[in-house]
């Protein structure tokens, strides 16, 4: 979210362009090897190509996740190359990840433009999803040592396994009326903050690092994830379409329960009580029901809730990046992403 204090976010913007320029052409390479037409649909949804196959570069996304493995590894002293198979793996994993979540929640745009499923139907866009999940394993076989790729391999099974966990429970909540913060902070845990934690880890195995450098890695990703999630839910409800590429207040079209909504209903409040009646309400949310459950939100304190506990886990993040002795300028790089996770408009 921006604010009057937004710091300048323009070194965190060169750490990522420096990670796509790395990444993005190893996915490409990895996506040429799909058959058709699952690659055109892995390609349309990278925004590589449009829906008849033609050659476009509209963006493949921020790249953050790719950038951790970077960063972590090279926090650790390693070159970027021995992460690279690493840091590809996680963005197509990130990417399986969206192309089935826009189905499951019926998101009809994601970056700007119609999300895959919605071009080229559900079942092609659930299987270019599970196709960037086999060439995201087949990236980190490309590991030289297996040693490597064995310890890489259950690092990114482990975040899977968590993903899933955190995303079925949000689905699972959607029917749910009596969610509580704790309950959303562990399915927030799972559904974005262990792949961020998983891309770490995986930098820091990649730089042959100790326990001690995987597990400090890890849980920098672990709270970095959960700040961004918070901001990401803040944005839901109080971004910019033009910026975010998704319809502001979609989330409380569909009453999802995202982390300030439940801090909002749970807060015991005149308006938290408003809200939960409007949430439990089974007509559909229009546009003017929309912009009334936005103002008891505020006014229940989901917001401050929300933009108080992004900054809690900031610092909790940064904490675990000063347990061990890391390059100073990669570290600084990481440093930077914090920054932008915590101060962006998409």
């Amino acid at each position: 979210m921006t604010t009057a204090l937004t710091p300048d976010t323009s070194e965190s913007w060169q750490v990522l362009r420096r990670a796509g320029e790395l990444t993005g052409p190893r996915i490409r390479q990895a996506l040429d090897r799909l058959a058709e037409p699952v690659r055109t649909v892995a390609r349309y949804h990278f925004g590589w190509c449009d829906a008849a196959g033609r050659h476009t570069d509209d963006g493949w996304g921020k790249g953050l996740r790719g950038a951790l493995v970077l960063g972590g590894a090279q926090a650790l002293g390693a070159t970027p190359g021995r992460a690279l198979g690493a840091a590809a793996a996680v963005e197509l994993v990130h990417n399986f990840s969206v192309l089935h979540d826009d189905v499951m929640d019926q998101d009809a745009t994601r970056r700007g433009r119609p999300t895959a499923w919605t071009v080229f139907g559900s079942a092609q866009a659930l299987l270019a999803g599970d196709a960037l999940l086999v060439l995201a394993m087949e990236e980190l076989a490309s590991s030289p040592s297996p040693v490597r790729h064995s310890t890489s391999a259950r690092e990114l099974c482990r975040a899977l396994l968590e993903l899933v966990a955190g995303q079925s429970s949000d689905l699972a909540f959607e029917e749910r009326a009596d969610v509580d913060l704790e309950e959303c902070l562990a399915m927030a845990a799972g559904k974005t903050a262990a792949l961020f934690a998983g891309a770490c880890g995986l930098g820091a195995l990649a730089a042959d690092g100790g326990p001690a450098q995987v597990e400090a890695l890890r849980g920098f990703g672990h709270h970095l994830g959960l700040a961004f999630q918070l901001v990401d839910d803040l944005l839901g409800i109080w971004g910019d379409t033009r910026a975010t590429g998704k319809p502001v207040g979609a989330d409380l079209h569909r009453r999802k329960k995202s982390l300030p909504v439940v801090a909002a209903l749970r807060s015991d409040t005149p308006a938290g009580r408003r809200l939960a009646e409007l949430y439990h309400d089974e007509h559909p949310l229009k546009s003017t029901g929309v912009a009334h459950a936005t103002t008891l939100v505020e006014q229940a304190g989901g917001r401050d809730w929300a933009l108080a506990e992004a900054a809690r886990q900031r610092t909790m993040a940064l904490g675990r990046l000063a347990e061990v002795t890391l390059d100073p300028q990669a570290a600084q790089g990481l440093r930077s992403l914090v920054d932008l996770a915590m101060h962006r408009s998409s």
